[in-house]
């Protein structure tokens, strides 16, 4: 098993209860990899384990050759691994482009309160980070709103500014928790073909939470399916489709 993201008997345990269960699994250079199954399944739980939010009892991953058992969230954002949260984690009195530049914050010798209130000791720096930002705010569509305060956005466009922030700094992968979670089926429809653009142009590889399947199939290359925090398939969408597993244990949602 190899792949920019190895995982290899990943555990992971709330108060005894088994969140993760010797989880392991493969992805690719440059493919989008969907992770399925129900709440509780332990989708978020794994992302957070991969970026270092938690720290696995067991098991361990290898990113881009570097393995690791536990690694702090700052190693990874510098390593490489951008992060999108299921309820959008945005500064919501803060304009589009300042949220996109806290993506940066920890790639830069200025804080991130210096980057943003240009109190900055690196003017330098921060002209670089400005224009990273604006290119990846009109790579996104949102370079209409840049200067607008992100509470004031519409749900959708606010869900852009979180995938902007975690673009910005150009990760090897990115981790995408429910990215069209609260959107109309039009709505991800868009956000789909945002995610395959990014996937295609940046080249990051990508690994998603989604409950809508019929989303996933038509998306990903490769389906990890999660049931109670152990795999019940792992595969190209038309394998896991026909899993009679998932067949039993969805009756049929997948069909």
């Amino acid at each position: 098993m190899t792949g920019l993201l190895e995982l290899h008997d990943v555990s992971l345990s709330f108060k005894g209860v088994r969140a993760l269960n010797a989880l392991s699994f493969s992805v690719a250079k440059g493919e989008i990899c969907a992770l399925i199954g129900p709440n509780g399944a332990g989708k978020s739980s794994l992302l957070n384990v991969i970026n270092g939010v938690y720290r696995a009892d067991a098991g361990d991953i290898v990113f881009d050759g570097l393995r690791f058992e536990a690694i702090h969230p700052q190693k990874t954002a510098h390593l490489g691994i951008g992060r999108t949260f299921q309820h959008n984690a945005l500064f919501r009195r803060l304009s589009v482009r300042e949220n996109v530049l806290a993506g940066l914050s920890r790639h830069g010798n200025a804080s991130f309160l210096e980057n943003i209130f240009r109190l900055g000791r690196d003017g330098a720096e921060r002209l670089g980070f400005l224009a990273r930002a604006e290119r990846t705010m009109s790579f996104l569509g949102l370079d209409h709103h840049a200067g607008k305060i992100v509470s004031t956005l519409p749900y959708g466009l606010q869900k852009r500014v979180d995938l902007a922030r975690a673009l910005v700094a150009g990760p090897k992968l990115l981790l995408l928790d429910e990215p069209m979670a609260g959107m109309n089926q039009e709505e991800k429809g868009a956000m789909s073909r945002v995610i395959r653009e990014v996937n295609r142009v940046f080249g990051s590889t990508v690994v998603l939470i989604e409950h809508d399947v019929g989303i996933v199939l038509n998306l990903a290359s490769h389906v990890v399916v999660l049931d109670y925090g152990r795999k019940l398939a792992d595969g190209a969408p038309d394998e896991v489709r026909k899993n009679p597993d998932v067949i039993a244990a969805y009756l049929g949602m997948v069909h």
